[in-house]
């Protein structure tokens, strides 16, 4: 295993982290003063701040935040801990009585989703206000500015940003003498090359989401407002579906996905050296590393179709539209997301984050495997900028994986199934 020589934020040191951080996140509802009643929830305890919070992410540089903030204000900060499910189970619930948290902490999409539909906090006053001292929105990365508006107005400020590379396997590169693949003929080329007694030169991933980076790569738009058409253009999208069924089907450089609820599927045929390529994040890398610490890994930039793009992911912070103090809730949301928080939980966990200044970092270029993946935060987007808007996001990502997982699995023909999946995704915009 490779290993940088960046203090506090080397590949062992979050390999050291990750059983605690994948412990915490069976938790649910429980952390720093968990609710004892239903009054103490919602935010409206006189002296409480309340947050709702992703126990993955209950780190040690968040509670010196959270210390400094409770000393500030004279409050109590009770940091209520939910899986993403349960905590927008929780909201709803709180939304429905009539109270909501002082701010929460979301996976992705729900502060345009909540800003549509009135019960998310416009954060643009604030933004006028503060936004320079801050350095917002010029030291965000741009995908994640956009993540978080709806309609010219900011929603949510973006917590945590990564994406999804390509991790490869040195020993077998060096073996076949190849380099990693830039282009998506490259990346048929070099497939075939590792593809051989048992190991297959990639291996997709069952997972819908996994998909997004060869469709983004491609100029693919999920859903269009404008038009009310999906997976736009219609000859990009066919392309890049069908180079993602040839590397199972005609080429056979990847095996056929398995179904499944688990998407571990190809780390752990990459940690078994049965493939020599994946596409992945940053939050398999400390698995790879436990279960095979010999393994010598790299990660490379992502192949270019039309254009070089990956898929954005990470979390943001917004505050319900019925926070009880919607300026104490700001100040929060100032501090968890100073460029000092951002390198403190960086060199604590290995998390990576949003900021522009955070990527230029010397501590964090040091750092190889960190350094490769702010790389690919700049060219990042999100898969679904507009589909919030149809009001049929969940809808939309299950017929998604419907056409994904058909034309990967059973090898059904890309056109046959992309006219199937347009006439559900037709019905369902237009229910």
């Amino acid at each position: 295993m490779s290993a940088s020589n960046a203090p506090g934020i080397s590949r062992r040191r979050v390999l050291g982290l990750a059983g605690a951080a994948a412990a915490a996140t069976g938790l649910t509802a429980c952390g720093s003063g968990a609710p004892e009643s239903d009054s103490e929830q919602g935010g409206g305890k006189s002296g409480t701040f309340t947050a709702y919070w992703n126990p993955g992410h209950n780190y040690e540089a968040y509670q010196k935040v959270i210390k400094e903030f409770e000393n500030d204000h004279d409050v109590t900060v009770r940091l209520q801990m939910y899986q993403w499910e349960e905590l927008e189970t929780r909201l709803l619930a709180d939304l429905q009585a009539g109270r909501a948290p002082d701010v929460l902490e979301e996976p992705g999409g729900w502060a345009q989703r909540y800003a549509l539909s009135g019960d998310a906090l416009s954060l643009q006053k604030y933004l006028d206000e503060d936004g320079k001292a801050m350095g917002f929105p010029d030291d965000w990365q741009s995908a994640a500015v956009k993540h978080n508006t709806h309609s010219g107005e900011v929603y949510g400020i973006q917590l945590h940003m990564t994406c999804q590379l390509l991790v490869y396997n040195k020993e077998m590169f060096a073996d076949a003498g190849v380099q990693p693949p830039t282009t998506w003929e490259e990346v048929v080329d070099v497939a075939k090359e590792l593809t051989h007694d048992g190991v297959y030169g990639l291996q997709l991933n069952q997972d819908q989401a996994y998909g997004w980076p060869w469709m983004l790569q491609n100029g693919v738009l999920e859903y269009d407002n404008r038009t009310k058409k999906v997976m736009q253009p219609q000859d990009a999208a066919i392309e890049a579906l069908q180079f993602q069924a040839d590397l199972v089907h005609r080429h056979k450089v990847s095996p056929v996905p398995v179904p499944s609820k688990d998407y571990s599927a190809p780390q752990k045929a990459f940690s078994a050296e049965r493939a020599a390529m994946i596409v992945t994040g940053p939050w398999d890398l400390p698995v790879i590393g436990q279960s095979s610490p010999d393994l010598e890994f790299g990660i490379a930039q992502m192949p270019t179709g039309r254009r070089q793009a990956t898929l954005l992911a990470g979390t943001s912070l917004f505050i319900p539209k019925k926070a009880p103090r919607p300026d104490l809730s700001w100040d929060f949301i100032k501090r968890m997301t100073t460029l000092e928080t951002e390198l403190a939980a960086t060199k604590e966990t290995g998390m990576l984050m949003p900021r522009r200044s955070w990527s230029g970092n010397p501590e964090v270029k040091r750092d190889a495997d960190i350094a490769a993946f702010a790389q690919g935060l700049t060219y990042a987007e999100d898969a679904h900028p507009q589909t919030y808007l149809s009001g049929k996001g969940t809808e939309l990502d299950q017929a998604w994986k419907t056409l994904y997982q058909s034309v990967l699995m059973t090898g059904k023909a890309v056109p046959t199934a992309y006219r199937e999946y347009t006439d559900a995704a037709r019905k369902l915009i237009t229910d």
